[in-house]
């Protein structure tokens, strides 16, 4: 499936999703290619708007290499075929603008940062 892996600069590309795991091609350079076992993957987080009309991109975090974020002509369809392989309960949703505003103001103020 067409898709775009929004990993520094945006690259296009195709999106496999196979039994030993998840794949994204780019459609310029055949070297430039992002390869994710099943076994690596930690959680997918799901961005979801207008009360689940619209998913706009999704990441896939993975246990050792940070998360990667991609974006599909049909995610619903890619998100189906992924949880073939991963539990339901590793596909989570975002949080909203309104949740991540929320916690900001509800953070203690008198907690001390770490460095």
């Amino acid at each position: 499936m067409n898709a775009t892996s929004h990993l520094g600069m945006a690259d296009y590309g195709k999106i496999m999703v196979g039994d030993k795991g998840f794949e994204f091609y780019d459609d310029r350079d055949a070297n430039n290619y992002i390869q994710i076992p099943w076994t690596e993957v930690n959680s997918v987080i799901v961005s979801v708007m207008f009360g689940g009309h619209w998913i706009p991109r999704f990441a896939i975090e993975t246990k050792s290499n940070g998360t990667f974020s991609f974006s599909s002509r049909d995610p619903k369809k890619v998100l189906r075929a992924i949880r073939v392989y991963i539990k339901p309960d590793r596909i989570v949703r975002s949080l909203s603008f309104f949740q991540v505003i929320g916690r900001a103001f509800k953070r203690n103020p008198n907690k001390k940062k770490t460095k």
